[in-house]
């Protein structure tokens, strides 16, 4: 029989309880379903739900009503004990026909299918008598009532099993092998040795499932165990306290990095994304496709098709071409994007073409071995959460069978996927929106990092219209982007600002965008990085002081608050937004922002796409420095006269699955009074924890949408006091 066979495996769970308490607290909440129903659906993840018989209690019904129809149940006349309420499931396994029986316990709702699938293939691998779960633990009071494991102690790793205890008796005994092993309540084991033990041992009034094993050892017989490391799976409930802990294991199990064969797709702030290989699979780019072809037949609008295009990361082209093939096996036309492209273009595609919608294969400035989708809805602008959530939520429920495709050639043939270049039409509403004339003759000289991405051919063919001399670093196909994340910020940035700095004035400017070109980075003519927060500042100055625009500004609220001063100046609004573009784009549309943008480098403008753009805004700086004659740090200090100075600072931290449990937890139990010395005026819960200063300062605590990061960023009257708010932040969380 194979290791993974799981048709020859039937499976008892026991959920029957030894008093009221236990089994009330069966059917308590945990995260989002009760405990008994966690418990079974681990088991069920490893053995069909036809072949699960659970054990309950005489009359019970809440066991049952939480469960359901889909298994067999059968009761435990009286709580004699572990055994017997295996040996009341004997009749029910029989009828299945197994080989092998898994036994587990309904309390124990925290082990995860791959522990249960290492304890059924060591038990065929091993042609084991029994085997057994274990975890080897520090403090084994600390983890209820479960027995102990005693082995021999030997040289060698491999110490034979000689002794089951129950929790209650003797622990010392000489000659065992130091540590403290737990017997956590799982067994596997045939069915005539298991319930011929069962019913001797019965004979004998014993019902302790701990006995059997003792009896297979006594006789000599083989047993075997499989150990489990994370120790938090060990959890069992039989009191509200283990309850209460069970549930912060379950919510800090929900921001565990994917892995492996957990190929859920997430939707984050910027599209899906996920590891190469891990959650990032072609299967998975055609299940959520299935997903996006089912709402554009739903919404009966298959007639105006999809625009598909990739960057320059690896699989994105094949990505591309797979996602075409399910669109055009669901009869859905498709324009299909010849080459690379940056992903504003595929936001300009959509309503251009008129597509219902658009997918770019990217990841943007995630690290290299990232990729993913970003989905646009038929007017460029990125869908809101509820929709998102449809979408993912519909592709995770379906299997590979359910994905219809039409190969790629026949697809062409057939004139439902057409290949085509949009580059030009891309360029030319820039060049509509842009004052290209106002450039030519300034005789600017820039540099511009293309950081490996998708901006060259059009950023560079715009800035040739505009007569800039402009050269390219970084503008190769190198799909490890130099093994670099290719975000456009101060770190990634040293060679731009090295060039710019070399240069000693040959260069009025330095320009960057990142992986997937949706954001910029600018270095000023004397090599001085310019982040995005002063460049909304002197993008919305330039809007409304030089070419006569009109209706405030929308930030998200982790970008500078001088951009609240400068709109109070101009008598306009500003409006703080949750993080995410689409939040952005969507605050413009609600008060006729001429601006829009974020302090990571994304920005539009209106009657531009609704989507950031860093092509479009490497040519707006452009127009901006040829119109008003002045260089990046004269206007600046111009802008600076107005609104005064703040400074930023920045940090991150790793994420780990606790800390997205406890911070929040601390936060909202002893809500903070101070940061450092500095009084609290308020905090907002809008997105993550934003905490307002008595002195106009403020600080964000927030975990990221699109990678496992805590970030933190604060903003003061000056660097230094930024920093010691970030510093005494990072010390919070990390305490």
């Amino acid at each position: 029989m194979a290791p993974h066979s799981s048709d020859h495996t039937a499976a008892v769970v026991l959920a029957a309880g030894h008093d009221d308490l236990s089994r009330a607290l069966l059917t308590r909440p945990l995260g989002d379903s009760t405990v008994v129903q966690a418990a079974v659906a681990t088991v069920t993840r490893v053995v069909a739900p036809e072949r699960v018989v659970v054990v309950v209690s005489p009359g019970d019904t809440e066991v049952r009503q939480a469960l359901g129809d889909g298994y067999a149940y059968v009761e435990q006349a009286q709580p004699r004990g572990t055994g017997d309420a295996v040996l009341a499931a004997r009749a029910a396994v029989e009828r299945l026909g197994a080989s092998r029986v898994l036994v587990a316990y309904a309390d124990t709702p925290l082990l995860r299918p791959d522990s249960l699938l290492g304890l059924l293939h060591r038990f065929t691998l091993k042609g084991a008598d029994l085997t057994i779960l274990t975890a080897v633990v520090d403090d084994a009071a600390a983890y209820g009532e479960y027995g102990e494991v005693v082995r021999e102690a030997t040289a060698s790793g491999d110490s034979p099993i000689i002794e089951i205890r129950d929790r209650a008796e003797q622990r010392e005994h000489t000659g065992v092998a130091a540590g403290r092993e737990l017997n956590v309540g799982a067994y596997v084991a045939a069915p005539g040795l298991l319930f011929g033990e069962l019913e001797s041992m019965a004979t004998e009034g014993e019902h302790r499932l701990t006995e059997l094993a003792r009896r297979i050892i006594g006789r000599g017989g083989s047993i075997h165990s499989y150990q489990i490391y994370d120790t938090s799976e060990v959890r069992g409930i039989n009191t509200p306290a283990q309850l209460a802990q069970a549930a912060d294991i379950v919510l800090a199990r929900l921001f565990r990095p994917i892995k492996n064969t957990d190929t859920k797709i997430v939707f984050g702030t910027g599209g899906w994304r996920a590891l190469i290989g891990e959650g990032y699979t072609l299967a998975n780019v055609r299940r959520l496709c299935q997903a996006v072809a089912n709402e554009v037949t739903r919404k009966g609008v298959e007639h105006q098709g999809v625009v598909i295009g990739g960057d320059r990361r690896f699989l994105s082209r094949e990505s591309a071409e797979a996602a075409a093939e399910v669109f055009a096996g669901n009869n859905i036309p498709v324009t299909l994007l010849r080459d690379d492209v940056p992903t504003p273009l595929v936001t300009f595609a959509a309503p251009h073409l008129g597509a219902a919608y658009g997918i770019i294969i990217t990841s943007s400035h995630n690290p290299p071995q990232w990729n993913g989708m970003k989905v646009f809805r038929a007017d460029g602008s990125l869908p809101l959460d509820e929709e998102t959530d449809r979408y993912q939520d519909e592709a995770n429920a379906l299997r590979v069978t359910d994905v219809v495709t039409l190969d790629l050639a026949r697809a062409r043939e057939a004139g439902v996927v057409v290949d085509a270049d949009l580059d030009e039409p891309y360029i030319d509403a820039i060049e509509k929106i842009v004052d290209v004339d106002a450039v030519r003759g300034s005789g600017l000289r820039v540099v511009v990092d293309a950081m490996y991405g998708t901006s060259q051919s059009t950023l560079g063919t715009i800035l040739t219209d505009m007569r800039v001399r402009a050269e390219f670093i970084h503008a190769q196909h190198n799909p490890l982007f130099g093994g670099i994340a290719p975000a456009p910020d101060l770190q990634r940035l040293s060679t731009l600002i090295g060039l710019i700095k070399a240069g000693e004035g040959r260069y009025h400017l330095g320009m960057a965008t990142d992986g997937d070109s949706d954001r910029i980075g600018i270095v000023d003519e004397k090599g001085e990085y310019v982040d995005a927060n002063d460049l909304l500042l002197l993008l919305y100055w330039y809007l409304h002081e030089v070419r006569g625009e009109r209706g405030g500004v929308v930030r998200n609220l982790a970008t500078t608050h001088l951009l609240d001063r400068l709109a109070a100046h101009f008598g306009e609004e500003s409006r703080e937004v949750r993080v995410g573009f689409k939040h952005v784009t969507a605050g413009m549309d609600e008060i006729g922002a001429v601006l829009g943008g974020e302090s990571s480098g994304g920005l539009t403008v209106r009657g531009w796409i609704l989507g950031k753009d860093g092509i479009f805004a490497c040519a707006l700086v452009a127009e901006m420095l040829a119109r008003t004659g002045k260089t990046i740090s004269e206007l600046r200090r111009h802008i600076w006269d107005i609104t005064g100075r703040l400074y930023t600072a920045e940090a991150d931290v790793p994420a780990t699955p606790e800390m997205r449990v406890e911070v929040p937890r601390r936060l909202a139990v002893e809500p903070l009074t101070h940061i450092g010395r500095y009084p609290v005026a308020s905090v907002s819960h809008l997105d993550g924890t934003k905490i307002m200063l008595d002195d106009g300062g403020w600080a964000l605590l927030r975990f990221s949408g699109t990678e496992p990061v805590l970030r933190m960023v604060a903003e003061a009257d000056s660097p230094e006091k930024a920093r010691e708010l970030c510093d005494w932040l990072k010390g919070f969380v990390t305490a």
